[in-house]
């Protein structure tokens, strides 16, 4: 009985430590992480692809051959959605993320579709495909995966959420609708 009482006290003693240097990572990490009095400069955010990093920035073609760099929006919120056109998720989320777009683009937003064209059958489908929904913000091709692969894609669709200055606020991974979108945006400004 005396070994199972030390073995609790253990655990406990262990699940407090835990939780003491748990908060005070956070608070260190709130201080740093503008949550007031800091000013936050390019270089004291990190370029990553968790929540509160920098996204890294990359540079894909339109159809038309047009380069867009992710770094071209800064200063607006951007949702970064990776798709493919044979994908039945993506299906269902793409008119939402066109009736989002048409409802936010006068406020800084954009969405900047990124099209797995790696992962496609037929690049003819993705040019019916945003016929059909009559998507009017830009899309761009990942030709090679690499973008896919930097960003580790791996369900279909994702979504990215940016502030204005190109940090990562949240990311969901499946479809999200137009009530998530404007949540998502809110929660980034």
């Amino acid at each position: 009985m005396m070994r199972k009482n030390g073995i609790a006290i253990v655990i406990l003693a262990g699940l407090i430590a835990w939780g003491i240097f748990d908060y005070l990572n956070k608070q260190t990490t709130d201080q740093t992480q503008g949550s007031g009095n800091a000013v936050e400069t390019d270089e004291t955010i990190p370029i990553g692809i968790k929540v509160g990093n920098r996204a890294p920035d990359f540079a894909l073609q339109t159809a038309d051959g047009e380069t867009i760099n992710l770094s071209d929006y800064r200063g607006k919120t951007v949702l970064l959605n990776f798709w493919a056109s044979w994908c039945p998720p993506c299906k269902v989320e793409m008119p939402y993320m066109q009736d989002f777009y048409e409802d936010y683009k006068d406020k800084d937003v954009v969405v900047l579709a990124v099209n797995m064209t790696h992962l496609e059958n037929n690049s003819d489908d993705v040019k019916s495909f945003l016929d059909e929904v009559g998507v009017t913000f830009p899309t761009v091709y990942d030709q090679k995966g690499q973008v896919t692969e930097q960003y580790q894609i791996v369900a279909y669709p994702t979504t990215y959420i940016l502030n204005t200055q190109g940090v990562i606020t949240d990311r969901y991974q499946g479809a999200i609708d137009h009530k998530l979108m404007v949540k998502a945006y809110e929660k980034s400004r």
